[in-house]
């Protein structure tokens, strides 16, 4: 009976609302009881034992219960001066399957571990300032992230160093970030040799007896914000490792390698000297556990993740990609761009525009086009390379990993402090709103012991990744737009590249057609369509010849339109290189109607898209762009690689459009009718696309 009263109780307390349509009910809170402390939200909650010493004792999934924790470990692990120090943690548990919540009761702590002393519950904190925001957001939206904090606070067994370990949880997702702060209370400088910001022993998500090289992944997704050197969601982030874990003798697999402990570190150092008074800061980890292992929802989370703690990534802008930085191009571009409605020009690689100059004449020269920009009501920015390119300091790979791009400047070096100052003083000289940072800083490692800026090899790593951050939080914090092909959303980044192969863009016009579709629907899996930008090479690019180029825009002038509607139609905004943007009324015409198409309605175009068919050539393709908080719950784009006109009855499932019972669906022509949804919300939408044509449907 005592079960079956637990099993009703638990049922009752499941949400009836989903949090990935209506977040609102779930609203974060911090709760003590004198043995434990608890971060709840409704959605998932994170339970700490603080005797005799503090530990995590549980991460669950509200929705439904599912645990992830089955042994405790310490809440963080440090190496000071050579030694290493586990912070918190209980000594005891019997079998590391699975943690009785009995056994805490008889649990020990381990005297030479950092002792818990005390907390404080607050709310959350901003990492860095955002109070310039961009007009190319939908809606506003809060910063920080609404929610609460809690601070644990450990003393060293001997001696006055302390370490903090911070929780956020947030309202209305089933998120919680972690991270340390070690404080030096002593009269000397301490050594930080190494540090474990997050250990975690994780249920397992097979149990496999043979070896494997295709273990499961976790259920638990895991970011941190030590990211560098990657476009697409799993490639990037350095500070997450799964790892055997030693201590879990009794697991299935019979060499012990399942992948089921969580450390959160960097893989090398960060080997950092804490003056006395000061302080160290980790990066931070963030923790969702997902609720499905169905891929659009467990994208569309993570998606919303990137919203949340990272909310600058619905920054949009039109942009252009002027080829020359001559002031008559870029005049010709920024009039061009204000008379259909796009709102951003950079003046890209191979224009001619110099970053680095220190000649306040050619400065001045800047400003007076950024002026001339803003006058018009555009934004007006730069490229500059960082890695892949020779420099006063060169970073000295030979003791550790090469470099990724062959070559790399040091940021801990003279040169690479000296660089980012010079690309702060530009922007600020010449108003610049808008850098396009080539190459950004991609984890390599710097084994010279002569740079002014670190000591060697073992902290290259952590003081290239700190100046880095810091300079593009300081563009966030200044309203600078950041165009990086490398995954730095949550420090500042805005967009990256949403993913394709340059050299496809020499291909015959009508394959880009396809293969652009394509990889908008494969990068929007990672991404919301305001993270990834694409690229429309108007002039000749990489070759291909005429068979692969717009110009003349008017000759092509159908080509062209249809790469319009496949961006705007994504909510994706491209890299549009060229000289111009039209060459003639039509042209113009033409621009400025797509243009318009997404203005009207960009709020639903730059929400999350549902995956339904993929561009192959074969058929129609189609996507689903959804938001349940806008009036315009969702829109359809579909489109037509075929040589005659396709009708079609499509079941488009609008769950998480939020509608219920029907729904009106609008034309393009603003003709409406009502349709009936079905069990599974599905609406039955007959459509009739042109040949090599689009068209879309709303719902409201």
């Amino acid at each position: 009976m005592t079960t079956l009263l637990a099993c009703v109780c638990l049922l009752s307390a499941l949400p009836t609302t989903d949090w990935l349509i209506d977040p609102s009910p779930f609203k974060a809170a911090v709760t003590a009881d004198g043995k434990t402390i608890t971060l709840q939200n409704g959605l998932v909650s994170r339970v700490v034992r603080i005797s005799p010493n503090a530990a995590t004792i549980s991460l669950r999934l509200g929705v439904d219960g599912t645990e992830f924790v089955r042994a405790v470990r310490p809440e963080a692990v440090i190496e000071l001066d050579g030694r290493s120090f586990n912070i918190g943690g209980l000594d005891g548990q019997p079998v590391q399957n699975y943690l009785d919540p009995r056994w805490l009761e008889t649990m020990t702590s381990n005297p030479a571990a950092f002792q818990y002393r005390s907390h404080r519950v607050g709310s959350t904190v901003a990492r860095f300032p955002w109070q310039k925001r961009s007009k190319w957001m939908a809606r506003d939206v809060p910063w920080p992230p609404p929610g609460k904090s809690l601070v644990l606070t450990f003393a060293a067994p001997e001696g006055d160093v302390t370490v903090e370990v911070h929780y956020e949880i947030y309202d209305g997702l089933p998120l919680i970030s972690k991270w340390i702060v070690v404080r030096n209370g002593t009269d000397r400088a301490v050594r930080l040799n190494r540090f474990v910001c997050e250990e975690l022993a994780v249920v397992e998500s097979e149990s496999i007896v043979d070896d494997t090289s295709t273990w499961r992944p976790s259920n638990l997704f895991v970011e941190t914000d030590y990211t560098f050197g990657g476009m697409s969601g799993p490639n990037h982030s350095a500070g997450v490792h799964w790892v055997a874990d030693p201590d879990y003798p009794t697991q299935v697999n019979y060499n012990r390698k399942t992948p089921c402990l969580l450390e959160c570190r960097p893989p090398l150092g960060p080997d950092q000297i804490v003056p006395p008074g000061e302080s160290f800061e980790s990066f931070r980890v963030f923790e969702m556990p997902l609720d499905s292992s169905e891929r659009e929802r467990q994208t569309l989370a993570v998606r919303r993740i990137y919203r949340t703690v990272s909310p600058w990534v619905a920054e949009n802008p039109i942009l252009m990609h002027v080829r020359s930085a001559a002031p008559e191009a870029v005049k010709l571009a920024v009039d061009q761009c204000a008379a259909v409605g796009f709102e951003m020009v950079i003046m890209t690689f191979g224009s001619g525009f110099d970053f680095e100059s220190r000649d306040p004449k050619y400065q001045q020269q800047i400003k007076e086009l950024a002026d001339y920009a803003h006058s018009k009501g555009i934004a007006l920015g730069g490229y500059s390379l960082l890695a892949s390119r020779g420099a006063a300091d060169k970073a000295d790979n030979t003791q550790g990993s090469p470099a990724r791009y062959g070559v790399m400047p040091c940021l801990g070096a003279q040169w690479g402090v000296d660089y980012l100052a010079q690309l702060k003083r530009f922007i600020e000289v010449a108003g610049l709103d808008v850098l396009e940072h080539d190459g950004s800083y991609p984890g390599d490692l710097c084994a010279a012991t002569d740079h002014p800026y670190h000591r060697g090899l073992d902290d290259s790593q952590w003081v290239m990744w700190r100046a880095i951050t810091d300079f593009y939080s300081w563009c966030r914090g200044n309203g600078t737009y950041l165009n990086i092909p490398d995954w730095y959303f949550l420090n500042g980044g805005t967009k990256t590249a949403m993913g394709y192969r340059e050299t496809n863009w020499s291909l015959p016009r009508e394959f880009q057609e396809i293969i652009e579709r394509q990889n908008v629907f494969d990068g929007t899996w990672d991404k919301a369509p305001s993270m990834g930008w694409m690229f429309v090479p108007l002039t000749e690019y990489q070759g291909g010849g005429g068979a692969a180029t717009i110009e003349p825009l008017k000759e092509h002038l159908a080509h062209y339109e249809q790469r319009l509607a496949n961006l705007f139609g994504a909510g994706v905004q491209a890299c549009y290189r060229g000289p111009r943007l039209y060459d003639a009324p039509e042209t113009e015409a033409v621009v400025k109607k797509w243009v318009d198409f997404y203005k009207k309605h960009r709020a639903i175009l730059d929400s999350d898209i549902i995956h339904l068919r993929r561009a192959d050539g074969r058929d129609i393709d189609y996507l689903l762009h959804v938001n349940p908080a806008l009036k315009e719950k969702g829109l359809l784009m579909v489109y037509n690689p075929l040589d005659r006109p396709v009708t079609r009855t499509l079941e488009v499932p609008l769950y998480y459009t939020g509608l219920k019972g029907s729904a009106a669906v609008l034309d393009p022509d603003g003709n409406r009718a009502h349709v009936t949804l079905d069990a599974l919300q599905r609406a039955p939408v007959k459509v009739t696309v042109a040949a090599f044509g689009s068209t879309h449907r709303l719902f409201e």
